[in-house]
């Protein structure tokens, strides 16, 4: 159910245990031990949340199947377990406040309903390696079951009275739909399937992208982290650093996402390579080894002359195409570089929290930093 924490069953053990694997077969063992220990830290805080994600209304219309077709399929639950983690930064002992557990679910439903929203825009067939809501229950369906996510959790950030929260949270959703719109203007030209017509539309910049990572993102992380330190009593100071840890562990987590658009397993992403771009979507890896090596500038040219599939399976010539493009990035050290900038921006997310009391939560935080640039899926 979760890479990192949300231990409530057999199955998010084994993906915990996975993930320790890997930190093993890498030589990070320390790392592996620091996974251990944020295990037992979360486990009874985490298995709370998904009781109360759970027990969001599921026999009624196409609409809250749509929704919980997608909420059942698990996902990291990195975001309500920033909550918790910042909350117990500030309330090391006792168990979990309804209000805190409100916040922590509240901040999953606005991802989940974003995710709903987007498989539509994109005309996304799979999440999370199956079906995607809109493919089983409509385009509709699937729009709406966004928007009851969201106002559910605006309700529950209310019903938390945890002051600012609610603030926060319209103008964060604003950061995020300003960021989609960027990320719209500058998607790659889509040739028209009757005219064979291309839109055109002003190249997306490094800087472009940035923008959209911060306000896509990373503040929604930011603001997971915010409500979590305000509910566990971190005065503004405190809130502000933890917020900090949110922004770039919010980056760090979209570089190593995007990188496993061209570096990941199916298997373990429920992504195929290549996925972003088909979508329209140029993402930092891309963008490097466009500017970085004139070969690789050169097939991403020929590959954007087609016109995005958007979302439909790449033909044996463009995926010919794709293949040569993908060696060109590794050869330009593309990934590599994406790796290396992930890896910063989570060292950046560590640092933020060095004033703060040296604490299991502090550490589980510095954990969740460290893991998220090691993870496969």
């Amino acid at each position: 159910m979760s890479l990192l924490g949300a231990v409530v069953s057999d199955r998010s053990t084994d993906v915990l245990r996975t993930l320790r694997s890997v930190c093993a077969t890498r030589g990070l063992d320390d790392l592996g031990g620091r996974l251990g220990r944020l295990s037992e830290l979360v486990r009874w805080d985490m298995k709370e949340v998904a009781e109360a994600l759970d027990a969001l209304p599921s026999s009624g219309s196409n609409v809250q199947r749509a929704a919980h077709h997608l909420l059942e399929q698990g996902g990291k639950r990195l975001r309500p377990m920033c909550v918790v983690l910042a909350h117990r930064v500030g309330t090391p002992q006792g168990p979990l406040s309804a209000d805190v557990r409100g916040l922590a679910v509240a901040v999953e439903l606005v991802h989940a309903a974003t995710l709903l929203h987007d498989d539509v825009v994109d005309l996304g067939d799979v999440r999370r390696g199956a079906p995607a809501a809109r493919r089983l229950f409509g385009n509709a369906a699937s729009i709406f079951a966004g928007d009851w996510l969201l106002v559910d959790a605006l309700r529950r950030v209310r019903e938390a009275r945890v002051e600012g929260t609610l603030d926060r949270l319209l103008d964060i959703i604003e950061e995020m739909i300003e960021a989609e719109s960027i990320q719209l203007a500058r998607r790659v030209p889509e040739r028209d399937a009757s005219t064979g017509a291309q839109t055109v539309a002003p190249p997306m910049t490094v800087d472009d992208y940035f923008r959209v990572v911060r306000g896509k993102t990373a503040a929604l992380f930011r603001w997971a982290t915010w409500a979590g330190a305000k509910a566990g009593g971190l005065g503004t100071e405190g809130a502000e650093k933890v917020e900090r840890y949110g922004l770039h562990l919010g980056i760090a987590f979209q570089l190593v996402d995007d990188l496993l658009d061209y570096a990941g397993d199916f298997e373990k992403t429920g992504k195929a390579l290549f996925t972003d771009l088909r979508e329209g979507k140029m993402t930092y890896p891309l963008l490097f080894a466009r500017d970085a090596d004139a070969e690789a500038a050169a097939l991403l040219e020929r590959l954007l002359e087609e016109g995005a599939p958007a979302g439909t399976p790449a033909g044996v010539a463009r995926r010919t195409l794709e293949l040569a493009l993908l060696e060109r990035m590794r050869q330009c050290g593309a990934l590599d570089e994406t790796r290396t900038l992930a890896s910063e921006h989570a060292l950046a997310a560590v640092r933020s929290l060095e004033d703060l009391p040296d604490a299991p939560a502090r550490e589980a935080l510095h954990t969740v930093a460290l893991a998220t640039v090691e993870r496969e899926r």
